[in-house]
């Protein structure tokens, strides 16, 4: 697994120091044993979590501006967890409504050292930041208006929405609220993965 990932990494033309790989593996490893009895993914093969999680997650790095994000609608911590490990230095916000999720999360924060993760379990409607995020991040929701609709409080006055997409739905794009623009749409190179990712970010 450890060559694979350093392969993939060196595809998409990223320098991810060892560590950090070690601590991606160490996760990848987790997901697998807990997924066993926790159901946090469909995805059951190491290998293709490193393609669809690990990498799908991480080629987002270079578009996150800002130190403060929020994962909402974190899952198992996707695609959180990984972009926390190769961003030390900036500070991330899970946050999913089951239990079981954060407490995989909370294990694996612990088991692999990671200190600049936040969990928060709540309702994303339900939960408050004073001071707002840089950036509000999601792969999980269904379409951009609902993102915009159930996370319209989380954002900072210059903060964005970045949302993870497969293909980029121009009816999905006309239907945004008036307050809502997209401001780039970043087509993104996952080494391994069949079909189209986008990272659409969007402002109020």
């Amino acid at each position: 697994m450890k060559q694979r990932l350093a392969q993939l990494i060196e595809q998409a033309g990223m320098e991810i120091p060892a560590h950090q790989q070690d601590q991606l593996i160490g996760y990848v490893e987790m997901l697998h044993k807990w997924n066993k009895a926790y159901n946090l993914t469909s995805v059951r093969d190491p290998q293709e979590m490193i393609i669809k999680h690990i990498m799908d997650s991480i080629v987002v790095s270079q578009h996150l501006e800002g130190s403060t994000f929020i994962d909402v609608g974190t899952g198992p911590g996707l695609p959180g967890i990984p972009l926390a490990i190769v961003n030390p230095e900036k500070s991330f916000t899970l946050l999913d409504s089951l239990g079981k999720r954060i407490r995989f999360i909370r294990q694996v924060i612990h088991e692999l050292k990671i200190d600049n993760v936040t969990l928060v379990q709540s309702r994303v409607e339900d939960f408050q930041s004073e001071a707002g995020f840089d950036g509000v991040l999601s792969r999980a929701f269904a379409s951009m208006n609902d993102m915009i609709s159930w996370c319209h409080h989380l954002p900072a006055p210059n903060g964005h929405f970045l949302a993870l997409k497969g293909q980029v739905d121009q009816v999905e794009i006309d239907a945004l609220p008036a307050d809502c623009s997209v401001t780039d749409i970043k087509p993104l190179t996952v080494p391994g993965l069949e079909g189209q990712r986008h990272l659409v970010i969007l402002a109020k």
